[in-house]
């Protein structure tokens, strides 16, 4: 006779909603508990198809530090409904050679690696395919880090793609950064050599003349806060985590930093993420040669975190 074998309970079913983290861990612990039954795999695969998100910005790393008291939320259609969101404040200027875009942060400018899906690129592609500018693969002139928020420029042809990696070749783009930085910030220049290895698998700085490129950043004090400093950071030159790099090594880790920190002695102050925003990007335009000049306001999530610092 066939063994009587215990039913299996059915399968948990993720719903849209939104959760208190009643305490500090990793993501998807936290999400687990929210969907008692729910196995590891299920909600991680939740997390990383990108229907995750915490405190309004989208994380796919399952392992993601949460604090007590972020708001975790689920959409099932998140990266449709996201998507569909972004597409009429996603596009800053629009033309047949360029397009300049507002990244949010959250979202990779370009994919990783082929199994990302809902990045930047994407995003803008399905956006100007709605407009009726048929379909095109953008041209990659530049990225940012996937938790900054801020503009981005994209190539239309091959002719524009050129001409842009032209100018941030010789420097000449204008960029600027706010951000938050741990402690007092002195305004000046942090120069460097970066490399993509400095002895522990992390990008850094080295004094070896025969590695590494140079990086330049130029930093302005805006405003002294409680145990941390608004500034503006100028790039003379792009490389990858630059200005990242550079703060952390001069004794001042962005707010929200989790990677460039192992030096940093003080209390980390907590925030949704990192808290850098490429508020200003000039170039000339590839086609005509006429100055093209953008400016995005601080957006919501980084405002919350700078009031907190006034003490407001």
């Amino acid at each position: 006779m066939p063994r009587d074998t215990e039913p299996k309970p059915p399968a948990v079913v993720f719903k849209d909603g939104t959760h208190t983290a009643g305490a500090a861990g990793p993501l998807d612990r936290l999400l687990r508990a929210a969907y008692p039954g729910a196995s590891w795999n299920a909600v991680r695969a939740l997390i990383e198809s990108g229907k995750v998100a915490v405190d309004g910005a989208v994380v796919r790393e399952t392992n993601r530090p949460v604090r007590a008291g972020n708001e975790l939320r689920v959409s099932m259609r998140a990266p449709r409904a996201r998507e569909n969101a972004l597409a009429p404040e996603l596009i800053a200027h629009l033309d047949p050679h360029v397009v300049v875009v507002r990244k949010p942060a959250g979202i990779s400018t370009v994919p990783y690696d082929e199994n990302e899906t809902g990045t930047l690129s994407e995003l803008v592609e399905a956006a100007l395919k709605r407009k009726g500018g048929g379909y095109a693969p953008l041209g990659i002139v530049h990225r940012i880090d996937k938790e900054t928020s801020g503009l981005v420029v994209f190539s239309r042809n091959l002719a524009a793609l050129r001409a842009l990696k032209q100018q941030f070749r010789v420097h000449s783009v204008k960029r600027r950064y706010l951000a938050l930085a741990h402690g007092q910030v002195a305004a000046g220049t942090l120069r460097s050599r970066l490399v993509k290895d400095r002895g522990d698998g992390r990008r850094g700085s080295t004094d070896n003349e025969n590695l590494g490129r140079d990086a330049i950043t130029h930093v302005r004090v805006l405003e002294p806060l409680r145990g941390a400093t608004l500034i503006e950071c100028r790039l003379e030159t792009g490389r990858t985590h630059q200005i990242r790099i550079h703060l952390s090594e001069d004794g001042h880790p962005l707010v929200g930093e989790r990677v460039y920190t192992k030096n940093f002695s003080g209390p980390l102050i907590p925030a949704p993420r990192l808290m850098l925003h490429a508020f200003e990007l000039g170039f000339e335009h590839p086609a005509t040669g006429a100055p093209l000049h953008f400016e995005e306001p601080m957006p919501d999530d980084m405002r919350g975190v700078l009031a907190r610092l006034r003490g407001r």
